[in-house]
């Protein structure tokens, strides 16, 4: 059994700066969400892994996101939840990344605030989640004179999901998810929102949502926009 930290202090302080450098680096965001969890009381076993974390940062120092001069004024974005991973509380985690053209700008890797009862109910937060994201980035790019280049696209891989947002008819069968959900179906039926399937194996926020074997996570990043953006010296 793992023993407890007896100064966790050093750990505090190393996750608080990780949780900086996730603004900037996407790929941390998922690690570093689950390690803060435990900053109460962090074992070795989570040292440990966030020591991991760093031998990951020191292979890929000078790793940052691009952006494109020419991107299209264009909002996509992808969501996803991984239903109920928590092995304490039972939650769901929420993920999303969206993109302004190829430019990544916005992502979350969260875990859900209530247990949700089906995997359909946990993809339908995520969907929330990033409809509401994308709704304040639309708002945000009127406020400075940009218009879109056409409506916003959400991906999501979970067909039932897809059906409750479409069907409007649908939802006296799921009274218990929260009144907010129903923000995605409002938008799809407003035609200010295209919500389209994308398939398992191109859904990047797996990177947000769980740890994706090694080969898969190498292949997501570059999709992302991170890139070697410049040599160390």
């Amino acid at each position: 059994m793992e023993g407890y930290l007896k100064d966790p202090s050093s750990y505090r302080r190393l996750i608080g700066k990780l949780l900086y450098l996730t603004n900037t680096r996407p790929d941390l965001c998922f690690s570093i969400n689950l390690l803060s969890q435990f900053m109460q009381s962090p074992t070795d076993y989570h040292y440990r892994a966030a020591q991991h974390v760093l031998r990951y940062i020191k292979s890929r120092p000078s790793e940052g996101l691009f952006f494109s001069a020419d991107s299209p004024i264009q909002l996509k974005a992808f969501s996803d939840s991984d239903w109920a991973t928590c092995p304490n509380t039972k939650r769901s985690t929420t993920g999303f990344c969206i993109f302004l053209g190829s430019s990544l700008i916005s992502w979350k890797s969260k875990k859900q605030s209530t247990v949700s009862r089906s995997s359909t109910e946990a993809e339908y937060r995520a969907l929330a989640a990033a409809t509401c994201e994308m709704q304040w980035i639309s708002y945000l790019l009127g406020d400075l004179q940009m218009k879109e280049a056409g409506t916003p696209v959400l991906y999501c891989d979970n067909k039932s999901a897809r059906h409750i947002a479409h069907n409007q008819s649908f939802h006296e069968r799921t009274n218990h998810i929260e009144l907010d959900c129903h923000v995605v179906c409002e938008k799809v039926q407003a035609n200010l929102l295209h919500l389209l399937p994308v398939r398992s194996d191109e859904q990047l926020t797996d990177i947000f949502t769980k740890f994706p074997h090694r080969v898969r996570f190498r292949s997501i990043v570059p999709k992302l926009g991170l890139m070697i953006i410049h040599h160390p010296a």
